[in-house]
């Protein structure tokens, strides 16, 4: 063999109990497992030995959400993953991202998402399609790949956007045809579904039968739909109603991202979530969804404006906020109507942390929320909120603090869940679930608080998570499986990264392997790049 791992305790994605096995790799693929009593020779190797005892050995781990769309080509390390034993990426999430685009989207989605991940001017933009971009990160590097494997969804909002622009209206039966069209294309190129960004401009704009003829397109290509839908907060089981049944409309599978039940009105209400959840399944359904670890969420400021703030773009959003009648109109809805962009509750300026700037001159902002930096300029929040998102063009980040511990115990422990950090990579003190969701899952929910087994818990995050992504040959410690693997301790595993620490790596993973090639051994980023764009199975 070209690897053995020895006197592993084997958690093989599935469930169940786990075993004491040596694992043998050959050409990237788990080639032999010699479990613990069985006859015949144990697996040698010609290469590498690694002794075991005292970890355990897992499929690599699967982010069903996560934001790392420019960070994968930007950063060879791109270590905030790789240390947490994730081998595979879902990018293109929430209806934004940078394809298929044409040179005037391209610009714009640039600006409208340059929170999420820089404004790209260390980017070399040479695509234009799905599949261009997928090539992009096959030959990054200097031809030598990306750090972890990614998986790619088609961002509505950018699809949106590209056929018809920032206008909030129906889409004509011509622009509904370009639409379809552009989703049909990328789905042939590779991509593994279709993303929405609902309560994000310009994707919010469509409507559910325009939504349901893309679906239509994706299920023919046997893909799913991953809505960020309308609504976390009031209205939230409404929402996720309309989800589930669009997707039965369209007949095509759904996966819901970062479920959950978030605000002062969703306090408890998990179970509301689940038991429509569980109905639907009962009727034939095909529903997963994904989670972080963490209450409080993460977006961008000018993503908490009403909707119609944001008709026109990025530019028609900093003129309605220079413009006094339009600033106290927008004013109004966030903090007495609720505002679409904060999910229908009014907005608590005290929940609001700014996690980023794109302005380094308004660092100072960074780690305080838009309450106490009021309070220190003794003006209302609204005025210091209006000043930031001028001065930093749209661009800093926030995390939200509305979440709800009980509601996200629940919610991890149903049977159709899965992982995803959602992790905003900007920003100078960004959510630490950026760095920290997967040891957090087995450290502090498995170990620490048993919400789950450390053998369920890894089956949320490998196998369920390729089952969705209809991967033949990853998620399970399997012989003929790719050798996507991570080793971690159970008693030690931990995320290291804290909200005022938020950078900081995760502990008790120290060997990670991609294909048989560690990305991470004893603990160290090594410099292999042995991801590769993963594309949709026919």
């Amino acid at each position: 063999m070209d690897l053995v791992i020895q006197d592993a305790r084997v958690i093989d994605g599935t469930g169940r109990a786990s075993y004491r096995a040596d694992i043998g790799v050959q050409d990237g693929r788990i080639a032999a497992i010699h479990r613990e009593g069985d006859t015949g020779p144990r697996p040698t190797a010609r290469r590498h030995t690694l002794d075991a005892r005292g970890l355990a050995l897992a499929p690599g781990f699967i982010d069903m959400h996560a934001h790392s769309d420019l960070a994968l080509l930007r950063d060879p390390e791109h270590t905030a993953k790789a240390a947490q034993g994730v081998t595979l990426e879902v990018i293109g999430q929430d209806g934004l991202s940078y394809a298929p685009v044409d040179d005037r989207t391209l610009a714009q989605v640039r600006r409208a998402i340059t929170g999420w991940n820089g404004d790209g001017s260390d980017i070399d933009f040479t695509w234009r399609t799905v599949g261009g971009y997928l090539d992009a990160l096959d030959t990054a590097h200097g031809g030598h790949g990306i750090a972890v494997n990614a998986a790619y969804l088609i961002p509505q909002g950018t699809v949106r956007m590209y056929a018809l622009g920032w206008d909030d209206r129906p889409a004509t039966p011509a622009e509904l045809d370009r639409m379809r069209h552009l989703v049909a294309e990328g789905m042939s190129e590779g991509a593994v579904g279709m993303s929405s960004g609902l309560t994000y401009t310009p994707g919010m704009y469509a409507d559910d039968s325009e939504l349901a003829a893309l679906c239509e397109v994706v299920a023919t290509h046997k893909g799913y739909y991953c809505p960020h839908h309308r609504s976390y907060g009031a209205g939230a089981l409404q929402a996720y109603e309309e989800m589930v049944n669009l997707a039965r409309t369209a007949r095509c599978p759904l996966h819901l991202a970062h479920a959950t039940m978030n605000f002062g009105v969703n306090k408890g209400r998990a179970p509301d979530l689940l038991a429509l959840l569980d109905d639907a399944l009962a009727h034939g359904a095909d529903i997963t969804l994904d989670t972080y670890p963490y209450t409080p969420g993460c977006t961008t400021l000018v993503a908490m404006l009403p909707s119609w703030a944001g008709e026109g773009g990025p530019d028609a959003v900093l003129a309605r906020l220079r413009d006094d009648a339009s600033a106290e109109r927008i004013r109004h809805h966030l903090e007495v109507v609720g505002s679409d962009g904060c999910h229908g509750v009014p907005i608590e300026w005290d929940t609001i942390e700014i996690s980023g700037v794109l302005d380094p001159g308004l660092a100072s902002c960074v780690g305080r929320t838009i309450q106490q930096l009021a309070d220190a300029r003794g003006e209302d929040p609204w005025t210091t909120a209006r000043r930031l998102l001028i001065d930093d063009r749209l661009g800093s980040t926030i995390l939200q603090h509305v979440g709800h511990e009980e509601n996200v115990r629940a919610i991890m422990r149903h049977r159709v869940h899965t992982g995803g950090s959602d992790g905003i990579l900007q920003g100078v003190k960004p959510h630490p679930r950026a760095y920290g969701t997967f040891p957090q899952y087995l450290g502090r929910y498995a170990r620490e608080l048993g919400v789950m087994s450390l053998e369920e818990t890894v089956a949320h995050l490998t196998a369920r998570p390729a089952a969705r992504l209809r991967l033949p040959d990853r998620g399970l410690v399997r012989e003929g499986y790719r050798a996507d693997l991570v080793l971690f301790d159970p008693e030690t595993v931990a995320a290291g990264s804290t909200f005022e620490a938020p950078r900081t790596l995760p502990v008790g993973i120290p060997h990670v392997l991609i294909d048989g090639r560690f990305v991470m051994r004893d603990g160290r980023r090594t410099d292999t790049l042995a991801g590769r764009a993963v594309r949709r199975t026919p």
